[in-house]
């Protein structure tokens, strides 16, 4: 398990670390609270622009559903196109994890303050993908320390800790946009301006307070059995757990409407005020931020792909409640809060799953191929979604979602790894290279 080496700061991998003698474990690395705290001050900036986006671009620009489908796709998949890359030049470089991540973080940033000048789909479209382009770079290098600082027993509370970390910064930032527009007159030129400056803090905790480099404690760095190259990261999908795993997430993927097209449901279906608009994600949230601990501790202890599943049937119940004609004054709480249950029991939950079958010199590059297939097939569902939804309605491309988000959980069901068993590769106990 996660133990510190007090004398150096920095921490000792629990794949490699040799414990001092009467020093207690800690049942969460400080590694992962510290990629927490970044995550929870760049969610603030970040969901701060994405409370307003769907509003801004469809009510204040007047795209079409279409067209927005199309932005929010960028927003929710482009980042698939480098996320192989992200995790490529982590592992090439022989654990350059935290600087990949800091690059990653730093280049979203910068796309915040280029919204006050963005009025229009191609220039929108262009900083949407480069801030994706930033999301992509960092994710599986950030998830990848996750995992290396995590004993096999324990990844799914270590992720579940990260994500709550994670998602109470998406709690905080809807709120800091709502407040902004009530007191502000160029409301959204406001929100923009006040995301890029909490962004560049969030890269300031990264650097200053996340170690980076072979972490202290450990053994040399053994050779890596196979040479982190993209071609190796693919041919992880040769073993079968792993295969499966990315296969489901993918398949799973392609019915899982964006989540702002889902708010933009709910305020159809309950006539939301614009000015309230931005408070809605506030209620996924919040049942992710409460359920993601607990529910990382029982995917731990029952199965991490029982909990995935459970959690795309939250997903498909949230769904039929948006179809259903019942409106009344409980739909938005049991909706928002089915929504945040799902990304509890799938998000960090999947990343535990995929840890397991991936050899530590190739953990970035593994976690991103995995990444990679499920980013893509949102991306298409976003297109797919807002076509529908263009010619047919919304209720016809939602009971469309609805069918397929059924037939492919019932898939997956089957297909289902029998095991989280690791892929052939390099021991637990091999240092971080």
């Amino acid at each position: 398990m996660y133990v510190a080496d007090s004398r150096a700061g920095t921490p000792a991998s629990a794949e490699g670390a040799v414990r001092p003698a009467g020093r207690r474990p800690a049942a969460v690395a400080p590694t992962v609270f510290a990629l927490g705290t970044v995550s929870l001050v760049t969610d603030v900036s970040s969901e701060m622009v994405t409370a307003v986006l769907p509003l801004y671009l469809v009510a204040g620009l007047g795209l079409s559903p279409l067209g927005f489908g199309l932005l929010d796709g960028i927003h929710n998949g482009f980042s698939a196109v480098v996320r192989l890359v992200g995790g490529h030049l982590a592992d090439r470089g022989g654990g350059r994890h935290k600087r990949v991540a800091g690059l990653g973080y730093g280049l979203s940033a910068l796309c915040k303050p280029l919204l006050l000048v963005a009025h229009s789909l191609t220039p929108i479209g262009i900083v949407l993908a480069a801030d994706r382009t930033g999301k992509g770079l960092r994710t599986a290098p950030r998830d990848a320390l996750i995992s290396l600082s995590s004993t096999p027993e324990t990844r799914g509370r270590a992720f579940g800790v990260h994500r709550a970390m994670d998602t109470a910064g998406a709690l905080l930032g809807p709120l800091v946009a709502f407040l902004i527009l009530r007191v502000t007159v160029d409301g959204y030129d406001a929100v923009f301006t006040v995301s890029f400056c909490v962004a560049v803090t969030g890269v300031l905790v990264l650097v200053l307070f996340v170690p980076g480099g072979r972490p202290a404690g450990t053994a040399p760095a053994a050779p890596p059995a196979e040479r982190p190259t993209v071609r190796a990261a693919l041919g992880l999908l040769r073993h079968r757990d792993l295969r499966r795993v990315a296969g489901c997430a993918l398949l799973l993927g392609l019915a899982t409407v964006s989540d702002s097209f889902v708010y933009l449901l709910l305020q159809r279906r309950l006539d939301v005020p614009d000015r309230w608009f931005p408070l809605l994600p506030l209620g996924t949230a919040a049942a992710f931020l409460l359920l993601a601990v607990a529910l990382g501790r029982l995917a731990d202890r029952v199965g991490r792909w029982a909990v995935f599943l459970a959690g795309h049937a939250a997903l498909l119940l949230c769904y039929a409640l948006l179809l259903a004609s019942w409106h009344g004054a409980a739909l938005p709480y049991l909706v928002l809060a089915l929504h945040g249950a799902f990304y509890a029991a799938t998000d960090g939950v999947l990343m535990a799953a995929a840890s397991d079958g991936v050899p530590q010199g190739l953990r970035s590059s593994g976690l991103a191929v995995v990444q990679t297939g499920q980013a893509l097939a949102r991306f298409a569902c976003s297109l797919l979604f807002g076509a529908v939804w263009t010619v047919w309605g919304d209720r016809a491309a939602l009971a469309g979602a609805t069918a397929a988000l059924a037939g492919c959980a019932a898939f997956s069901l089957v297909l289902r790894p029998g095991s989280t068993s690791r892929a052939p590769g390099p021991p637990e106990g091999t240092a971080i290279p």
